[in-house]
């Protein structure tokens, strides 16, 4: 079979997806690749619309800058002039009944530098008395994965976990620590905690490895990361269709069949490869026939669930502009608002939109806080606008609000998560031609998710080549040459 009649088809059009089609296409321009994807629109987590006339992000509102892989892709797609930084202005905690700042010097809020951390007033006097004993402990010594919590708890104490940690990772994860992989959400403090000591001396040294010169943390698009799925998808050259729900997935004498449409009226699909970029669930169910152990892993990730709360003030509603670039809640706090984030000030391109209007988010739900989450929506920008009145000042009714909820949006990465990753990959590595990436493996950020992608489509790619005998080499060559 000739290299140019070859048909990838890519399960899910979220960033994963889409990304996976580029990779396939930019790789092999001779190949046909279709995304299908059951929604009605593209970019999964990834959508942006206008709040008093400003156009921001409904999900993630930023990548991380010092992974290349988001930004490469970004590049790719034509956006390289749409990249722009935060303000470098500094986040804060809500602790203790106040705003605190973010004690400088810390590794996902495990702290390097003591002085900093009495400086922060994060703590109460007792726990920061707790702190230093992490130096004297004999070793907590770790053999397998464990939860944050265990881990850091040992070391450091509660107050640590609870007012630093805790809300750091629930910003990421929306989880809780007492569940989250050590190993798969701080790899750098797992690593650490398996040759050094002391917690702290382990953070001080990942902070010391970091580059000085790094630049900033995050970056995202002046038309916000939602823009960035239609980029992605008009770059890839792939065929995309909405609206197209796959039922089932089967192994064939030359490749897979993915049957689709409803059950009265089906449409079966023919690839030689496929890729799910499909969450956790729907991959499962996707499985459960062909692959059936990689379905019983997947099966069993759980998922939360949030809700984003944007809220567009006038600038004069505040007594006092907010001056960085918002705040994490720990729950220990007990409040419904988890994190806020002043979009208008983080953003100086969404600040000059409209000078007069400071747009910020609200998020609220964490995994066990569903309940929260079944208020109407007239009752959760109620719960907003009320944490701004008493925490930032904010006075009078604001211009605009929306809410976006995303249920069981953010998978869990709960102790095991890497050695279930590594089964789920083994089983579905059998198969020929079959491929899974996407938020429920790697990370759940863009370059993460990006990064994914890119392996799945190795894989596939590198399947169809042994099949080829080499014809993929020279398709891409003869497409350069052109």
């Amino acid at each position: 079979m000739e290299a140019t009649r070859r048909h990838v088809v890519v399960v899910g059009a979220g960033i994963a997806g889409l990304a996976a089609a580029w990779h396939l296409r930019h790789e092999a321009p001779g190949l046909r690749v279709t995304v299908l994807e059951g929604a009605p629109r593209i970019g999964g987590k990834l959508r942006v619309s206008q709040v008093a006339g400003v156009p921001v992000d409904e999900g993630a509102e930023a990548m991380l800058a010092r992974r290349p892989e988001g930004k490469e892709l970004a590049r790719a797609a034509g956006a390289a002039d749409e990249l722009v930084h935060p303000a470098p202005v500094g986040a804060s905690v809500y602790s203790r009944g106040a705003l605190r700042p973010m004690p400088k010097g810390q590794v996902m809020g495990v702290p390097t530098d003591l002085t900093e951390l009495v400086r922060s007033g994060v703590l109460s006097p007792a726990g920061l008395a707790r702190v230093p004993f992490d130096q004297i402990l004999p070793a907590t010594l770790i053999t397998s994965d464990v939860s944050v919590a265990a881990y850091i708890r040992a070391r450091m104490g509660g107050e640590v976990l609870d007012r630093l940690v805790e809300p750091l990772l629930g910003g990421v994860y929306a989880g809780r620590a007492e569940m989250l992989s050590l190993d798969a959400t701080m790899p750098a403090v797992a690593t650490a905690a398996r040759t050094e000591r002391s917690l702290l001396q382990a953070a001080r040294a990942i902070a010391e490895k970091a580059p000085k010169d790094a630049g900033p943390v995050f970056t995202t698009l002046k038309g916000g990361m939602g823009s960035l799925p239609e980029r992605v998808a008009a770059a890839s050259g792939a065929e995309v269709r909405t609206g197209v729900m796959v039922r089932e997935l089967s192994r064939t004498p030359g490749g897979w069949r993915l049957v689709t449409g409803p059950t009265r009226d089906p449409e079966t699909i023919e690839a030689d490869a496929v890729i799910l970029a499909v969450p956790a669930p729907a991959a499962a169910r996707l499985l459960s026939g062909e692959v059936p152990k990689a379905a019983a892993e997947l099966s069993r990730v759980e998922y939360a669930s949030m809700a984003i709360i944007t809220l567009a003030y006038p600038r004069t509603a505040f007594p006092e502009q907010p001056s960085g670039s918002g705040y994490l809640v720990p729950p220990v706090e007990g409040r419904a608002v988890k994190a806020v984030t002043y979009s208008g000030v983080k953003w100086p391109h969404l600040a000059e939109a409209d000078p007069g209007v400071l747009v910020l988010r609200c998020s609220i739900g964490r995994l066990g806080e569903e309940a929260v989450l079944q208020r109407g929506d007239d009752e959760l920008v109620a719960l907003a606008m009320a944490e701004m009145a008493e925490v930032a000042g904010a006075r009078g009714l604001p211009l605009d609000s929306r809410v976006t909820r995303w249920g069981g949006a953010l998978p869990q990465y709960e102790v095991g998560h890497l050695d279930r990753v590594a089964r789920v990959r083994a089983a579905v590595a059998v198969q020929p031609g079959l491929a899974v990436c996407g938020a429920a493996y790697d990370g759940v950020g863009i370059p993460a998710c990006v990064a994914s992608a890119r392996s799945a489509a190795t894989a596939v790619l590198s399947h169809l080549r042994d099949e080829g005998g080499g014809e993929w080499r020279e398709d891409r060559r003869a497409a350069g040459a052109r």
